[in-house]
């Protein structure tokens, strides 16, 4: 293999890329609006900070009620909005315009008088509920709103500290530091795999089109050899991947993504970046080969991408399930190195980049011999 046909050959897919609106979509534009739509759409939503609308519709009016409002306005997940009835509080509710209702019932004083009375003769105790109606239609709201509510109950009727004595006791909590990641940063992780994926749609679309225009056959009969037409196939798009890479990094930290990792973190992600790339050529390679036309090659390609992107990217799925897609390890990868702050010599990277490093060498081998197989003409 000669470098300056290499090279050349590397110049020209940069500069048909550019040149070429739907490609250059795919490579520079994809990732920014993906990245951007994703970072609005989940970036204010941390872990600790998300508030709820929460209306109290307040039957009692007695000390207890109030006691229990108060603590409800401590409460810094709950934003209290007071209804003067039921009807007007369900009807904003199922409008969407507040997350949950807590209605306090008649009797509730008398409730925790009755129990303070007495408290250990459940028969002179004047039992009420305490109505919650939570969203349905938002699944964090209906697992995070009814245990609050039950342990402000709790707080409001004991105090902060038990009414049962026991021989054991809770040490004074130590508070330490913690970083609070928004949706958005544990997504962000997967958008550099997400990205990546697509480069399959772009290399076997690109050839397919230099097949049907004849352009390989004429390449072929000079003394430009396969692999180096394949090989800069795969250096230019990995070059594409840094750059995407780079942007979304970059749209990412403008949207609030700042890991407190140092530099050699950042060198590491963009390593597992372009062995992924690499592998993602070799898929692009293989489609190439058998696709007769673009529209077959889009569908091929689809067929490979859609696992990827759901099995290995942010969607949850069950590990023993994810760990069979190469996109997986990408973001295990970045995962550990941006938001666990894993050193880059750790065992979990070092295991997750040998992984992508073997599967993706034998994918692109498999692409180039398949590829000079069938795909010439």
């Amino acid at each position: 293999m000669k470098f300056q046909r290499f090279f050349a050959l590397f110049v020209m897919d940069i500069k048909k890329t550019i040149r070429e609106p739907e490609a250059l979509f795919m490579v520079i534009l994809f990732p920014l609006i993906l990245t951007a739509a994703f970072g609005l759409a989940f970036g204010s939503f941390g872990i600790g900070e998300s508030t709820y609308d929460l209306a109290i519709v307040n039957s009692d009016g007695g000390p207890w009620s109030q006691s229990l409002i108060g603590n409800v306005n401590t409460n810094q997940i709950f934003n209290p909005i007071n209804y003067a009835d039921n009807e007007s509080a369900h009807f904003d509710l199922v409008q969407g315009k507040i997350d949950a209702i807590l209605i306090i019932p008649v009797n509730f004083s008398e409730s925790c008088d009755s129990y303070w009375s007495n408290p250990l003769n459940g028969s002179e105790w004047i039992n009420v509920t305490v109505e919650l109606y939570v969203d349905g239609g938002s699944l964090i709201a209906t697992s995070a709103i009814p245990p609050v509510i039950n342990q402000i109950i709790m707080t409001t009727l004991f105090g902060e500290s038990s009414a049962v004595a026991t021989p054991i006791n809770l040490g004074s909590p130590s508070l330490i530091a913690a970083n609070k990641f928004s949706q958005f940063d544990f997504m962000v992780p997967g958008l550099f795999a997400f990205a990546a994926i697509f480069l399959i749609m772009t290399v076997s679309s690109t050839i397919v089109e230099e097949k049907s225009k004849g352009l390989l056959r004429r390449i072929y009969v000079t003394p430009t050899s396969p692999s180096e037409f394949m090989l800069s196939h795969g250096a230019s798009n990995m070059t594409f991947a840094a750059i995407q890479t780079g942007l979304i990094f970059v749209i990412a930290t403008l949207l609030g993504f700042k890991p407190a990792v140092g530099w050699e973190n950042y060198v590491m992600v963009f390593l597992c970046v372009l062995v992924f790339a690499l592998c993602n050529v070799g898929f692009g390679l293989i489609v190439a080969s058998i696709a007769k036309n673009s529209g077959t090659a889009t569908g091929l390609s689809f067929a490979i991408l859609i696992p990827q992107m759901f099995l290995g990217t942010f969607v949850p799925v069950p590990q023993t399930v994810a760990q069979f897609v190469p996109s997986y390890y990408v973001t295990d990868a970045v995962t550990s190195l941006f938001l666990r702050g894993a050193p880059v010599f750790s065992p979990t990277i070092l295991f997750d980049l040998l992984v992508l490093s073997i599967v993706s060498i034998l994918v692109f081998v498999a692409g180039v011999f398949v590829f000079k197989k069938y795909g010439k003409t």
